[in-house]
């Protein structure tokens, strides 16, 4: 028996104890979900607009990197190739011989690279991917070419390209767009203006390079893929002969 000077706790005031650090520590625990939810979409936004910017980067440095190479186009194995510009431009598709790779950046060896338009996932929009391959002369290049196709809307030859194969190698430069299009700059003599193209026949680089692209999804608080244009610095011509006059 304790006596009436003793002081304890009873069941209710035990309860309602409990009860009170039940409610705090839900409280806590809930404010460190929702501060991690912000943290991890804020991760999310800032790793999806470096994707963009990284992206954004590769494709100026591959562009800008072009260089005039020729592609010996053979029809039969055994027959002797045609000696063509090695550039594809088309609305989808593209192709060229660039100093600057994903993998090496403007270290390493010269790529031919191929730029390709393709379904994206789940058949939602598009995406834009890049095959690399090692360029190592007009054979090389050749490989990708069939050789000279006459064009019923020039009256003229224009070089024919093999199909761009997309696979597991491929590198995804962009995703979820809503569209991707090349176009192309194609001096005219003066007094005209020279216009965009989204066909590249002639047998020189055009003056510029322009690839528009849209997003899937419009969202103002992420940084948005951008139409690019980037003029081309070379003035060589690729198929005249350069010898040493001294």
């Amino acid at each position: 028996m304790r006596s009436r000077g003793e002081r304890g706790l009873t069941l209710m005031e035990v309860l309602i104890a409990v009860s009170l650090v039940g409610l705090m520590s839900i409280g806590i625990l809930m404010s460190i979900r929702v501060g991690l939810n912000a943290m991890d979409k804020t991760n999310k936004r800032l790793m999806a607009n470096r994707r963009v910017l990284g992206a954004q980067r590769i494709l100026e440095q591959q562009v800008m990197g072009i260089m005039p190479a020729k592609a010996e186009c053979r029809e039969a194995p055994d027959r002797p190739g045609a000696m063509m510009i090695f550039f594809q431009g088309e609305m989808q598709s593209m192709r060229f011989v660039s100093s600057y790779s994903i993998q090496e950046a403007g270290r390493g060896y010269p790529r031919i690279l191929e730029f390709q338009v393709i379904p994206g996932e789940n058949s939602q929009g598009v995406r834009l991917v890049v095959n690399e391959s090692l360029y190592s002369g007009p054979l090389s290049t050749g490989a990708s070419c069939l050789g000279p196709s006459t064009d019923p809307a020039l009256g003229g030859q224009v070089p024919l390209f093999r199909p761009i194969q997309v696979g597991t190698q491929s590198f995804v430069l962009a995703d979820r767009l809503s569209y991707c299009h090349f176009a192309y700059l194609e001096p005219r003599p003066e007094p005209e203006i020279a216009r965009w193209t989204a066909r590249w026949v002639l047998s020189k680089l055009p003056q510029a390079i322009r690839v528009e692209m849209t997003p899937l999804e419009e969202d103002a608080a992420k940084l948005q893929p951008l139409p690019v244009t980037l003029p081309l610095h070379v003035n060589r011509d690729v198929l005249a002969p350069y010898t040493n006059t001294r």
